[in-house]
């Protein structure tokens, strides 16, 4: 069957997963890219760039190695720079809030996928149940039939939820994935916190 045979034959709820399909893979592609680009340096790197320019009292240079740096941990280390001189509980919130900030931007749209993942196998069943009542009222308002016509109108029901697992499982996985990846840049900002904090302290002392 080609395509356009297959969302003829499950209806109008095959559009709907085409459409779950295509935003699925647009944000599974956006966020894969959104990852990568912030991962390309590694947090020990930086962070021993940072620990040797504050250790020179080089706060400035510490910036701006941060700013050249496009990662979620080198904004939350940037934040508690800012701040240098200021209380120690100060920087310290300011650092947290940033965490909260980057997460909810590592975060964003992610839940779309994870929605999809979990609905797409629901949808698929019910077009197939629609598909496998159209097919008994077809047989009823002909008055004739046979097992070949049933067995026919539900293989056609049967393409929604082969259409639903399809959008299901890549979304699942993907989920999955951003929430690892998530929770490892989580792990890496607050690691990088408390490292400066370590900094700063041993620089008044």
């Amino acid at each position: 069957m080609t395509l356009w045979q297959l969302l003829r034959a499950g209806g109008f709820t095959m559009y709907i997963l085409l459409s779950c399909s295509i935003l699925s893979v647009a944000i599974i592609l956006e966020r894969a890219i959104y990852y990568r680009k912030r991962s390309k340096v590694k947090k020990t790197d930086f962070m021993a760039q940072v620990k040797e320019a504050v250790e020179k009292s080089h706060i400035n240079k510490a910036i701006e190695i941060c700013n050249q740096t496009d990662t979620p941990f080198s904004r939350v280390v940037l934040s508690g720079l800012s701040l240098h001189g200021h209380n120690e509980v100060v920087v310290s919130n300011a650092m947290e809030r940033e965490v909260t900030v980057e997460t909810t931007k590592l975060e964003r749209l992610t839940s779309i996928v994870g929605t999809i993942g979990s609905t797409a196998v629901y949808i698929g069943l019910f077009g197939t149940v629609l598909g496998i009542i159209r097919a008994f009222h077809d047989i009823s308002k002909s008055g004739s039939g046979g097992i070949s016509v049933v067995i026919n109108g539900i293989a056609e029901a049967l393409v929604c939820t082969a259409a639903g697992l399809c959008v299901a499982v890549p979304a699942v996985i993907a989920y999955n994935y951003f929430v690892k990846r998530v929770d490892g840049f989580i792990s890496d900002m607050e690691l990088s916190a408390s490292e400066l904090m370590d900094f700063l302290k041993v620089k008044q002392k």
